[in-house]
């Protein structure tokens, strides 16, 4: 079936079901005010973060071939991009946490496809091109902090979360579609300003995703490198942000160095940050990290983990110490006194897999119904099943088509016919199955003879848990887009034709011809009709100024006018920084 996007050597090892996220670069709605706007922001930022941003940001953005002058294509980025091994996709807004992880552990960065209106042409609640393209991307030409953040996506997608992670997703999303969509009503973004504060406040423990997305943000977001005293700027939210760039290096702004601490503080993605993080060096970057997954289900395992994909009530895996993976929605773990899980279930369909791929014929076809394992050593027997030799297995009569009454320490009976088992590559016993089964723990019957024939897992232990399935192919379409879709933004007769003049002088620019009459008219126009449009006159006086233009001192009084409105004053201020100063 042919792909919806380009695929190339990096974008092609892309799994099936992040597909979906995958949207068209929507090239042809930018307007002309959009890719003003782009441009703005990238002069300055070249200008001042040239001084203030870590040594790799300005030869990234000629190695990832972003230009200052348009939005870049993702197909020409791509082109580039693939020379160090990365890719770059288009989707709407936020995507779910998980799946922007994923991508990124394929090295393969997501970009919102939409860009900031001139409204928040200094900071948006909303990732978009600016921030992901002119953010992420040139700094991902350092090898370094380029396997950093691949090693984040790796393991970050498989952070369990918790039910009430995936309703602030939903929250948040729904929040920045409203903030940067201008035709919102305030009691539209009120309101949901209000379902994020209430859910911030109201999350209770903080699950792995969560602490996991707070690194994230306080590194591959907010993230500042070197000393306390003069750190420079890495992360890509203050890379995109004009305002933000020059905030941070504020004394207000409070310097913390990076550490593990840092997953448990949490942040308000709509307001400037108050306090940043700041790493000595990319490589410690790493080291947090490592710490961090030490901690992390994926690697203790244990009840806590099977608990929270129970908490999760999503798709998780569980392995046990033989290997064997059970993948499914976890919904109940018996434990004994000594608060070892004793006995693990899943509801709905589940799938068994070793090593990352699926057991031959242990599919959720098969275990449509869900999957249940008694775990642990036999009671009054030293030796765990998955260390018995064939021998050992004969002589305690686990052995094909010999009843057999399996009773483990913590309580729970196996009663039946055994009928065959399943062993890896290793000669490891993965899997015992039996037919005429009974499985009891004390009163409780955890299954029953007419329910078919019993699969019994085998493990002394949990060692890992963690999120999504072990075979990314056992359950086909797995995560959901969100229903709730980016606002296309309507634009009147009015703004259609002020942005038409900003084609025009976009136009003027790119071709060297320069009418004098024409940019008095246009100017004349905005001065008439379009009197908080600061934007295009600056770029009126640019030109003015580079064709030495008797009007450039008319125009630059009037950006003078304008500054009064404190909206944009700074603004204002910023684009005149960038003319030649001797000109005017």
């Amino acid at each position: 079936m042919e792909s919806h996007f380009e695929l190339n050597e990096v974008t092609s090892k892309l799994p099936k079901h992040l597909h979906k996220f995958v949207v068209k670069q929507p090239y042809d709605e930018y307007t002309a005010q959009n890719q003003a706007v782009w441009r703005y922001v990238m002069r300055m930022n070249v200008d001042y973060l040239g001084r203030v941003a870590h040594n790799s940001y300005l030869d990234g953005l000629k190695k990832t071939g972003i230009s200052v002058e348009s939005i870049p294509h993702m197909e020409g980025m791509n082109r580039i991009l693939k020379e160090i091994g990365w890719a770059a996709v288009s989707v709407d807004g936020f995507i779910p946490p998980n799946a922007f992880m994923e991508f990124q552990a394929y090295n393969v960065l997501v970009i919102a496809s939409d860009i900031r209106t001139i409204d928040h042409i200094e900071y948006t609640p909303a990732p978009d091109i600016i921030h992901e393209a002119a953010g992420h991307a040139p700094i991902i030409a350092n090898p370094e902090y380029a396997e950093y953040l691949r090693r984040f996506g790796e393991i970050g997608a498989k952070a369990i979360s918790s039910a009430k992670d995936y309703e602030m997703y939903e929250a948040i999303r729904l929040l920045s579609i409203l903030k940067e969509d201008p035709n919102s009503t305030q009691k539209e973004i009120d309101e949901a300003q209000e379902k994020v504060e209430w859910l911030q406040d109201n999350m209770g423990e903080l699950s792995e995703m969560a602490q996991i997305r707070n690194l994230h943000w306080w590194t591959v977001e907010y993230g500042l490198i070197g000393s306390l005293e003069n750190p420079k700027i890495y992360g890509a939210g203050l890379l995109s942000s004009i305002g933000e760039s020059k905030w941070c290096m504020k004394e207000e702004v409070k310097k913390v160095l990076y550490s593990i601490e840092a997953a448990n503080v949490s942040f308000d993605i709509t307001k400037p940050q108050p306090q940043l993080f700041v790493t000595p060096d990319f490589a410690h970057l790493s080291l947090v990290l490592e710490q961090f997954a030490n901690k992390m289900a994926i690697r203790t395992g244990g009840l806590k983990g099977v608990e929270k994909l129970i908490d999760s009530k999503n798709l998780g895996t569980i392995e046990l110490s033989t290997g064997i993976q059970v993948s499914g929605v976890f919904t109940n773990v018996i434990t004994d006194e000594n608060n070892k899980p004793i006995y693990v279930q899943t509801t709905g369909p589940t799938a068994l897999a070793n090593r990352d791929k699926e057991l031959i014929g242990h599919g959720t076809n098969y275990h449509a119904e869900g999957f249940g394992s008694p775990i642990g050593k036999l009671k009054g027997i030293n030796i765990p099943i998955e260390n018995m030799s064939p021998r050992d297995l004969k002589a305690y009569g686990i052995y094909e088509g010999e009843q057999v009454v399996l009773e483990f320490e913590g309580g729970v009976k196996v009663e039946g016919e055994v009928i065959t088992g399943t062993r890896d590559l290793r000669g490891r016993i993965l899997l015992i199955s039996f037919k005429n089964c009974t499985v009891t723990h004390g009163d409780a019957l955890l299954f029953h003879p007419d329910w078919g024939v019993y699969d019994m897992a085998v493990g002394v232990d949990v060692v890992s848990a963690f999120a999504g399935p072990a075979d990314v192919n056992s359950f086909g379409d797995i995560g959901k887009v969100s229903e709730t879709k980016t606002h296309k933004i309507h634009y009147s007769e009015s703004d259609k034709k002020l942005y038409s003049l900003y084609s025009e002088v976009r136009n003027i620019r790119e071709t060297g011809e320069v009418s004098e009459k024409r940019i008095q008219e246009i100017f004349e126009t905005l001065q008439s009709s379009y009197k908080n449009d600061w934007l295009l006159s600056l770029e009126l006086l640019e030109l003015a100024i580079e064709n030495d233009l008797s009007i450039k001192e008319n125009i630059k009084s009037y950006l003078e006018k304008l500054k009064s409105n404190k909206c944009y004053s700074s603004l204002i201020e910023n684009g005149l920084h960038l003319l030649p100063e001797h000109s005017i």
